[in-house]
């Protein structure tokens, strides 16, 4: 299993409001270059978006759907990425003073990701994680200070 957590200068509610954005998905998830609802209302569980991957001129289409949500502090996902398999992606955020911790934890449930899942694939998990946890913070503590609550 891949984890990793990192504090993010927000409270809760603000990281929680990105979380609970599916068209916000491609702004901190690593290798999304857009995100847009497919089913249901998101993050209610069972309700889904669809996302897009580039690299240079392939891309490739995923979809993503939640599995758990209790609001403001667990949301778990389910990713299918195709060929390649899905993967749980399990977000808890909790409360670090004024500020939020955010936990991401990791693993590959089903086709060639599962089968091949090793201590290897699971240190790139942890770069994607770092870089991943990055690109949400910047999302959170660099929107307009109106979604901040004051005090």
């Amino acid at each position: 299993m891949a984890v990793r957590h990192r504090l993010i200068e927000s409270p809760v509610d603000d990281v929680w409001a990105v979380l609970a954005d599916g068209t916000r998905y491609a702004d901190w998830v690593v290798g999304t270059s857009e995100s847009r609802p497919e089913d249901g209302e998101w993050p209610q569980v069972g309700s889904s978006i669809t996302y897009t991957v580039r690299a240079g001129p392939w891309s490739v289409a995923g979809s993503t759907v939640v599995r758990r949500c209790e609001a403001p502090g667990v949301l778990e996902l389910e990713v299918d990425s195709g060929w390649l398999g899905t993967a749980r992606i399990a977000l808890e955020v909790r409360p670090w003073g004024d500020n939020a911790l955010v936990t991401i934890d990791e693993h590959p449930l089903r086709g060639p990701a599962g089968k091949l899942h090793n201590t290897a694939v699971d240190a790139l998990i942890q770069l994607r994680h770092r870089s991943m946890l990055a690109r949400l913070a910047d999302t959170v503590e660099t929107a307009p200070q109106s979604m901040h609550k004051a005090g």
